[in-house]
């Protein structure tokens, strides 16, 4: 894949428009998630995204083929991330203490907006997914996107550190900040990492939902996960903090990203050339 990606990206350098929008569907997915990691809110990850790819495409030129092209795309990604703060994001983000208190906030053993089994599954689950997502906005920007692609994303130390340009003992120095908070706050709060713990994954539903945190009319994560509150618990002998985070499934980019990219891009008939309309 990484071979066929390669010949794509010359292709595109040469002016090839099938084989850049080929590449930008190749990557699309992966400037997604990420974003949506960073940012929590889809609204963000979106405008992100858009961003990230203009900048893929910019810059494509400069790609030497002396790494893997998608690590290549994961600095440029990662460059924009760490001064992007979407508008969403912002205004959830908070210190562990007082995400803490929104966990141990509005709690009840009755769900009052909905009985049905199948609605109550899916509310759960967007309740798991927006809870410990939302945990990573209590991280600084950089050492939110060192766990991310550490712990999530499964980068080595070196490659991690590659992609965001710091030697690799400053990033594990850093991996162990954020892994040690992340893992703390689990232990103590949630029970799918913790048995001890109350789950309170369906009783928050109420709270969340009164809080506008949640929109059940909109759901951001449930529809593209198969129940992962039940796949943490299949997982085994692997750390649970992590676990959590695996179990989320990859979500695929809005079509509208792809449309919208694809309208920035002209072509120059003459010497069919990609170039960007502002």
């Amino acid at each position: 894949m990484d071979n066929k990606l390669n010949i794509l990206v010359k292709k595109a350098n040469s002016g090839d428009r099938k084989s850049l929008e080929l590449v930008i569907l190749e990557i699309k997915n992966l400037a997604y998630n990420l974003s949506l990691k960073m940012l929590l809110f889809p609204e963000d990850a979106k405008d992100a995204t858009q961003e990230i790819l203009i900048k893929v495409v910019t810059r494509l030129s400069t790609f030497n083929h002396q790494s893997h092209f998608k690590t290549w795309v994961y600095r440029v990604a990662t460059n924009y991330l760490l001064n992007h703060k979407g508008k969403k994001s912002v205004e959830f983000a908070m210190p562990f203490e007082d995400y803490a208190n929104l966990i141990d906030s509005g709690q009840s053993d009755v769900v009052r907006y909905a009985t049905n089994e199948g609605e109550l599954s899916l509310l759960e689950e967007e309740v798991k997914v927006s809870c410990t997502q939302g945990l990573l906005l209590c991280l600084k920007s950089e050492d939110r996107l060192v766990y991310i692609l550490s712990e999530i994303l499964e980068f080595n130390g070196n490659e991690g550190a590659e992609i965001l340009g710091i030697n690799p003992e400053s990033f594990r120095k850093k991996l162990s900040r954020s892994r040690e908070k992340i893992r703390n706050f689990l232990n103590n709060k949630c029970g799918l990492a913790n048995a001890k713990n109350p789950c309170r994954c369906n009783k928050k539903i109420d709270f969340l939902i009164n809080q506008n945190v949640i929109n059940p009319k909109s759901l951001r994560f449930a529809e593209f996960t198969q129940r992962s509150i039940d796949l943490v618990s299949q997982i085994g002998n692997l750390e649970k903090s992590v676990a959590i985070y695996h179990s989320t499934p990859t979500i695929p980019a809005p079509a509208t990203i792809m449309k919208a990219i694809k309208e920035t891009i002209l072509i120059d008939k003459k010497y069919d050339k990609p170039k960007l309309r502002f």
